[in-house]
Order: structure tokens, then C-alpha cells, then sequence
């Protein structure tokens, strides 16, 4: 498992895309020895469901194109809460009022780790 962020060209696609697509509060959760799930949480906000569906199809276009594989997609049709499994990155996708119910960043960060912000 690549240790810096840097070192993760998935990460860095995912991140970078975000930023292109205006997700808001983007965080991403290292998650090495937290999890064997994946390497690396992203959360993330769109403004509307509308905006968070587009944002995972894109993002999963852009991870299969990238040849990073088959990503599956959870959650598309209300798209209040989006699930992208890219394999080594869980990209969660919500709207802010959802968001803030499940505070996931909380629960992934609780053992002293802070989340590293991302560009947005």
C-alpha cells in the first residue's frame, strides 16, 4: 500500500476530478491499518442530487477509462448518498444535508488520525 498521497495515481485521479467536477468539502481518509477494505475514504458534497449523480458517473467514466478497472456504483437512482468502490479508493458522494447526518469523516477519524483535506 503506497503510504503518501503522492504515490497513488488512483487517489490522485479521484481527487483531481472532484476538483474539476466542484465537488465541495472534499476530505480523504487515509485508511492504512484502519481497514483491508481500501487504501484511502473520500467524501465529498455536491449542491444537488442532480450534481452528485453526474459527479459519480463521471468519476467512474473517468476511473475505467483511466484503466484502473470496473468501479461499481451504489445509491444512483435518489443520489441523496452515492457509494463509488474503485477498489483501492471508497469515494462517498452526498448531499450536505446528508452528509452532516452520517458524519462519516467522524467515524473514520476517530483514532487520533485528522482527515487530510482535499483541494475544493
Amino acid at each position: 500500500m503506497p503510504s503518501e498521497l503522492g504515490e497513488h495515481p488512483l487517489h490522485d485521479l479521484v481527487m483531481s476530478q472532484l476538483d474539476d467536477d466542484q465537488a465541495q468539502e472534499i476530505v480523504s481518509i487515509p485508511l492504512e491499518g484502519k481497514s483491508s477494505v481500501a487504501d484511502f475514504m473520500v467524501i465529498a458534497s455536491g449542491r444537488s442530487t442532480r450534481q452528485v449523480a453526474s459527479m459519480a458517473q463521471k468519476l467512474a467514466e473517468k476511473v475505467k477509462q483511466a484503466g484502473h478497472g470496473p468501479v461499481r456504483i451504489e445509491g444512483l437512482p435518489t443520489a441523496d448518498w452515492v457509494l463509488i468502490d474503485a477498489g483501492d479508493i471508497v469515494v462517498h458522494l452526498f448531499r450536505p444535508e446528508v452528509r452532516t447526518f452520517y458524519n462519516l469523516e467522524r467515524m473514520w477519524s476517530f483514532e487520533g488520525g485528522t482527515p487530510q483535506q482535499g483541494r475544493a
